[in-house]
């Protein structure tokens, strides 16, 4: 059997990335060999093809989640069989095949198709662990969520109105704010233009935030800082916008904790976060509660045209490749 995928052997733009034929993968101990249906493209995969991603080394295959069919199980794997249809976290997704650990593999619900399959895991997963295992949103809170229009974005808005929580975002033009209230946010804020401070004052009744997912950092800190409750959470899960940030220690007399997170390393990812996502969200995909945002679906040999639409911020949710090579 022939394996193929985007492989990287040096940091660069687009041209770093080659379609070649790669060594065969074979399941060790927990892993399952997957047959990639579809991939799902993240941010973070141009921080790695450009050399920016921290601890990224040299050489890889591109891609981190993907979907697809069990072909192969490794020694100790429980719960799957080949044949079996699954989605979830795996680095090397932009390949014919990809070598899943099986604690990662979700159970593709059979009404759910790849490409659904392949937006799901780094956004709802990243937004599940910040507001139900991090930030512990509650029913009746106020929710801020930066990058609304990403794909965690628009996970984290169907999560948080699920948890029964007013929800607001920010994203940095007004078509993609109006794209977020029509999909069911209470507010959205262009954070280019707007005094975000004055209008989450104004539009919770002086309230503030109570749950804020910050993901663009320095550009957008201080303002978030601003629009925060009395004893609000910040979730921090990213840094789009600068990874250096200053703020005002003064914030301790608001009591503002500071929550910083990383599904990759959390200690409490597998425990909580992947039960609860296997025993609620999935369920909740397979009934219709929860759907990704799919904004472009494309073919795996147009994964350099993927990344420059990533590159631009030009879409809103989910672009998707699909298996044509």
């Amino acid at each position: 059997m022939s394996i193929f995928g985007w492989h990287v052997g040096a940091f660069g733009g687009v041209e770093v990335m080659n379609w070649r034929e790669l060594p065969p993968l074979v399941p060790g101990r927990g892993q399952l060999l997957v047959r990639v249906h579809a991939s799902g493209i993240n941010f973070a995969e141009t921080r790695m093809r450009a050399g920016t991603y921290s601890g990224q080394e040299l050489p890889f295959v591109m891609g981190m989640e993907s979907a697809g069919v069990v072909e192969a199980i490794g020694p100790g794997v429980t719960g799957h069989a080949v044949g079996d249809r699954v989605f979830g976290r795996a680095r090397g997704s932009h390949a014919t095949h990809v070598l899943f650990d099986a604690d990662h593999a979700l159970p593709l619900p059979n009404n759910i198709d790849f490409v659904q399959g392949a937006a799901i895991p780094v956004g709802w997963l990243t937004a599940w662990h910040a507001l139900v295992t991090i930030g512990r949103a509650r029913a009746g809170e106020r929710v801020l969520i930066e990058a609304i229009a990403s794909s965690v974005g628009s996970a984290a808005l169907q999560i948080a109105k699920w948890q029964g929580a007013w929800v607001a975002g920010t994203a940095s033009r007004d078509d993609k704010c109006e794209r977020a209230c029509a999909a069911g946010a209470d507010a959205a804020y262009n954070y280019k233009t707007a005094d975000l401070a004055a209008r989450v004052m104004h539009d919770t009744g002086g309230h503030g935030i109570d749950v804020g997912l910050m993901t663009i950092g320095e550009e957008t800190a201080a303002s978030l800082f601003a629009s925060m409750a009395y004893e609000g959470r910040i979730v921090m899960y990213g840094s789009t916008g600068g990874r250096q940030v200053c703020f005002s220690l003064n914030i301790g007399t608001r009591n503002l904790q500071l929550l910083a997170m990383s599904i990759s390393t959390s200690s409490r990812f597998l425990p909580e976060t992947m039960q609860s996502f296997r025993k609620v969200a999935v369920p909740g995909f397979a009934n219709g509660t929860f759907r990704a945002v799919v904004d472009k679906v494309l073919p795996m040999s147009a994964l350099a045209e993927a990344h420059a639409m990533v590159d631009s911020r030009s879409h809103y949710g989910k672009i998707v490749l699909v298996n044509d090579l």
